[in-house]
């Protein structure tokens, strides 16, 4: 019911009266915001298998082969080998609770992105003749993953197609220390880059000089004219859409290698599967270490609301599709990149899924939301405990960090005391990588499956007809 005295907080209603900025979601800032889309085909639709007999990477000894004896450990890298603790990537993100979810993602040995634009996010931010000179900041973002660096994981500078332009990469290398670099293509939440609101021509003129589109153009007599006049459209900086082609990325790469720069990879929404490929066939060329690909339902932040619910290959589906291109380079003799898969995973379920329908070919899971849920329960959940009050859930286990947090003895078996001080952000985040560590032991050991080369399409099966197409790999467009 629509009533003549409602002040309109419905989507049309906040339409009527912000225009434009209703496209983007109004409650971004210090909240996660995500597609809220039932698809009619996900993970859910799958079951895991079992076994009672045999055992795969492990001898057949009942004292031998069980959950603490599966290895998840795994390596990438085609001239720099990247140990991983466990097959995970937190894929690219730079807001909330930054610096607990790359350090989390260091002390649990998996690989980590910061986001695009990561140098917007620098007051002391300077260009000179539209290039990046001068973003401190940067040592910062990559330093919270290093602290805790031992040995395992690595931290990725995710590099737009706006952030190619600026020279961030090479000033993340050249002055930073970066030694990873993920070109964007894309990504489940938008398919185009976002369009901010200006308030000022002055803000306007400002964007524009470091080499941003700005709509209208601020240099324009007439549009300065209109703005003084209060008669101008609002003014929105906005990305460029990524125009990658193949020599020139090839050379791109070549460039950055030669300064530094170890590992290169790509990050590619679910688009046409003619672009899935072409995206494959390029790291190919290029000698690409991994390809991330994430499929819908995304979102995280500052993305179009009805992009994050209705744009993109869902996961299950994408993933159907990439296995098929795959197979198909692999019978051309194509030297593959590593592949992951992301968008909705959460749980040691759907991670064990996802690699079971996409082995051989995709074995890293991301994992994006999950993991900044994490880090941002976990620092409240320690704020509190220190402040006295501890949280009536977990007043059963104690009223002490040591009582409540019970992954901190392991993370001490690691660093020693120095432990003791780490945030409690990072802490979380561990714990809740280490949780899906143990939960993929169970699943493994389930199928009698001791290291992760073993897992296969035959460790789960299709409860529905859509999954059966899924599964037999006749799905697709």
């Amino acid at each position: 019911m629509c009533t003549a005295d409602c002040t309109g907080t419905c989507e049309i209603g906040l339409s009527a009266v912000l225009g434009m900025d209703a496209v983007y979601p109004n409650t971004t800032g210090d909240n996660q915001i995500a597609s809220e889309k039932n698809y009619p085909l996900d993970y859910s639709h799958f079951n895991i298998n079992g076994r009672v007999f045999g055992a795969m990477g492990a001898p057949e000894d009942a004292d031998k082969a069980n959950i603490y004896h599966v290895n998840l450990e795994t390596t990438l890298g085609k001239s720099n080998p990247v140990k991983l603790k466990l097959p995970i990537v937190l894929p690219a993100l730079i807001k909330l609770n930054w610096q607990d979810y790359f350090g989390g993602a260091a002390m649990a040995g998996v690989l980590a992105v910061i986001g695009e634009g990561a140098v917007s996010k620098d007051p002391q931010l300077r260009y000179e003749k539209g290039k990046v000179v001068h973003a401190p900041k940067l040592k910062e973002f990559l330093g919270a993953f290093q602290q805790y660096y031992h040995g395992y994981g690595q931290i990725i500078l995710q590099n737009n197609y706006d952030d190619d332009r600026q020279g961030v990469a090479e000033y993340a290398i050249r002055e930073c220390g970066a030694e990873a670099i993920e070109f964007k293509f894309g990504q489940s939440a938008k398919g185009t880059q976002p369009a901010v609101r200006i308030n000022t021509i002055e803000e306007a003129l400002k964007h524009q000089e470091k080499g941003f589109l700005v709509h209208p153009d601020p240099t324009e007599p007439r549009v300065r004219q209109a703005y003084e006049q209060k008669a101008s459209p609002a003014f929105y900086a906005y990305g460029r859409l990524p125009m990658w082609k193949e020599s020139y990325l090839a050379e791109r790469i070549d460039y950055l290698r030669s300064l530094g720069m170890k590992n290169v990879y790509f990050k590619m929404a679910g688009f046409d599967p003619e672009d899935l490929e072409r995206v494959l066939r390029l790291a190919v060329t290029c000698g690409v270490d991994m390809v991330t690909f994430d499929g819908a339902g995304g979102g995280s932040g500052y993305s179009p609301c009805k992009m994050m619910n209705e744009w993109c290959l869902p996961t299950v589906c994408m993933e159907s599709i990439l296995v098929r291109i795959l197979q198909k380079l692999e019978s051309e003799g194509l030297d593959l990149p590593k592949v992951a898969i992301t968008g909705g995973l959460t749980m040691e379920d759907q991670v064990y899924k996802a690699l079971a329908l996409g082995a051989p070919y995709i074995s890293i899971a991301g994992i994006c939301r999950g993991a900044m849920a994490a880090a941002m329960s976990a620092q409240k959940v320690g704020q509190l405990i220190k402040s006295g009050v501890v949280p009536k859930a977990y007043t059963k286990y104690g009223t002490s960090i040591d009582e409540i947090f019970l992954d901190l003895p392991e993370l001490r078996g690691i660093y020693g005391d120095k432990a003791d001080t780490f945030s409690l952000g990072a802490v979380g985040v561990y714990s809740y990588l280490n949780r899906l560590s143990f939960g993929l032991k169970h699943f493994a050991a389930l199928n009698r499956k001791f290291s992760l080369e073993h897992i296969n399409k035959r460790d789960v099966f299709p409860l529905t007809r859509e999954a059966k197409e899924v599964y037999d790999g006749v799905w697709g467009l």
